[in-house]
């Protein structure tokens, strides 16, 4: 309704206050006058291009739980060939086995509480990111086509539905 009311360039002030980038730029573009539809393209590649590099850091994360039980087996594997080197000693061959034992919880553990569940936070956090950003880049054309508050209102509430 500011919008329509002021005209798109009194959302310049709104646009300088803005923290998000891509709301920012979204907002710069609409004052500056920029065609709906290069708009339209501009913030989608923006969003494909955020969404694919936030990927990429889920699975690093990923894979990082894909090796970490591997590491963890190396090191067993390590701790049992010092045990073989005492076997006349048990003192010496339960401290092998031991670090054998703990080499695996540590490798095992690592993947399963720490790796993968802070993949999946990343990728259940990026997919959300990536609703604001679709919400938002809807917000911008409506704004761009000068649609009345209630019809935006309307549109946008199908991307809180399940929050």
């Amino acid at each position: 309704m500011f919008a329509r009311q002021q005209g798109l360039l009194a959302l310049e002030e709104a646009a300088d206050g803005e923290v998000d980038p891509f709301t920012n730029q979204g907002l710069t573009m609409l004052v500056d006058g920029v065609p709906v539809e290069q708009m339209r393209q501009l913030l989608e590649a923006d969003i494909d291009i955020s969404q694919e590099h936030n990927e990429h850091a889920a699975r690093v994360f990923e894979s990082m739980g894909g090796y970490s039980p591997t590491i963890g087996i190396i090191g067993a594997v390590l701790g049992l060939i010092q045990a073989m080197f005492h076997l006349e000693d048990p003192a010496a061959l339960g401290a092998g086995i031991a670090v054998a034992f703990v080499a695996t919880i540590y490798g095992v553990g690592f993947a399963n509480l720490v790796y993968l569940p802070l993949a999946n936070r990343l990728r259940a956090f990026h997919y959300h990111y990536g609703l604001y950003q679709e919400m938002t880049l809807e917000g911008l054309l409506a704004i761009a086509h000068g649609e009345n508050s209630l019809q935006l209102e309307r549109r946008l509430r199908v991307y809180l539905k399940g929050e």
